[in-house]
């Protein structure tokens, strides 16, 4: 064995320019494949990330325009939910299929105003369950709970943008404080998170006392539930149409109308999102596997060159003596040593490369128009996915390299003495 080192050593010496041009290619691929890994990685968290900030696992219904004309209706008539829908969405049909269900309505743009400074609104009441569903961050504070909706608080939940304009300083000091909104006066209880640039700017106060003040109505702007059965994205389509149709025959909407109510399925969403995230990390892996590929064909073209250049050699290794099996062993030991060192430099390399990312672009943020997004969260590659790329360019190396092998060792000697 350890002449065979030896040997090897001796090879890698007196060609210098040889053993570099594979040792480059055999770096450059799995230098790639770590860093383009480690790219789309960084990209896939940054993007399920955000994604959760968005998507909720809740399914929202909201009544629309129809585009169809039915049973004496005209196309065009805005559908207003109301509490006929919520007793359909709470019967016994749906008895363990359908739970946590919020109802919200709102007003018209409010003013809201404390110490002379004044701000617009939206005012909507709401149900605590609203922020789980839609995924609310509180800044401070807390959100509505159940007391406030048994009791009829006069509570109210705001933006931080909102909290920012009529408390400039502290303005995590506003909670506690009672701020007016019209001729009513109102606590605020808590302060959600928001980018100075959000568009909703809703004031949440609870659903009873809304419907108290404002709203004496049956009228309903929004039904959010969740649901339990469905797994696949067929079950919960065929439950949304199952659904939907109860909810159009209380309204006469047209069955095939689409356009009559609004429903925003968050578990399809979801569903969708994770397709769609499979798909993008199979493609990286393809760019990955054909960025590696690229380096075992050097590796192969470059011991096809090395068996021709030393065909003179093997010819007078086998004139001393030397067997086909012994040149079949050098050159396919020659194959594995310099995959192997230069492959895990590769590795090392792509692994820095890596953390460099994280550094330096991982901490940059992309503005999206309402917020700002980081570019890529955790760019980095497992050390075991890193380990079996690198063995799995190792054992390609020492494949390309049988080939040569094998046409050198058949060579003639006679015929291997003649080569220049």
């Amino acid at each position: 064995m350890r002449e065979l080192f030896v040997e090897i050593a001796s090879s890698l010496r007196n060609n210098k320019l040889r053993t570099a041009l594979t040792g480059f290619a055999v770096s450059w691929g799995i230098f790639l494949l770590i860093a383009l890994l480690g790219a789309g990685n960084g990209l896939m968290h940054s993007f399920m990330g955000n994604m959760e900030d968005f998507v909720s696992r809740t399914i929202s219904v909201e009544g629309w325009r129809t585009s169809k004309p039915y049973n004496g209706f005209k196309e065009g008539r805005f559908i207003q939910l109301d509490q006929e829908d919520l007793n359909y969405t709470q019967g016994s049909k749906w008895q363990g299929v359908i739970d946590n269900i919020s109802t919200r309505t709102s007003s018209s743009s409010a003013v809201l105003s404390l110490n002379g400074k004044t701000v617009n609104g939206w005012l909507s009441g709401a149900m605590p369950e609203h922020q789980e569903q839609f995924k609310i961050k509180m800044a401070a504070g807390r959100f509505l709970n159940q007391e406030d909706l048994r009791e009829r608080r006069k509570v109210m939940v705001i933006s931080g943008s909102q909290a920012k304009e009529l408390v400039p300083g502290d303005w995590t000091t506003l909670t506690g404080q009672w701020i007016k909104v019209g001729a009513l006066a109102y606590q605020v209880v808590g302060i959600y998170h928001t980018d100075e640039r959000d568009f909703r700017r809703s004031c949440y106060i609870p659903y009873s006392t809304y419907k108290g003040i404002y709203d004496r109505t049956d009228n309903i702007e929004t039904i959010s539930f969740s649901v339990n059965g469905p797994v696949t994205l067929e079950e919960h389509r065929a439950f949304e149409d199952e659904y939907t149709r109860g909810i159009k025959r209380l309204h006469d909407i047209a069955p095939d109308d689409n356009n009559g109510l609004w429903v925003r399925n968050g578990y399809t969403d979801n569903l969708e999102m994770t397709k769609a995230s499979s798909i993008l990390r199979i493609a990286l892996w393809i760019l990955g596997l054909l960025t590696l590929v690229s380096g075992i064909v050097g590796v192969s073209n470059i011991m096809l060159i090395t068996v021709k250049e030393r065909t003179h050699e093997f010819g007078v290794r086998k004139a001393i003596g030397a067997k086909p099996g012994d040149i079949l062993k050098l050159i396919i030991a020659e194959s594995i040593f310099i995959t192997a060192i230069f492959g895990y430099v590769g590795l090392l390399l792509g692994m820095i490369a890596c953390q460099v990312m994280d550094k330096t672009v991982g901490q940059q943020a992309v503005d999206i128009g309402f917020d700002k997004i980081q570019m890529l969260v955790n760019p980095t590659v497992g050390l075991d996915v890193a380990m079996e790329a690198t063995l799995l360019l190792i054992v390609a190396g020492t494949l390309a390299g049988i080939i040569p092998a094998w046409k050198a060792a058949r060579v003639k000697p006679i015929e291997a003495l003649r080569a220049e």
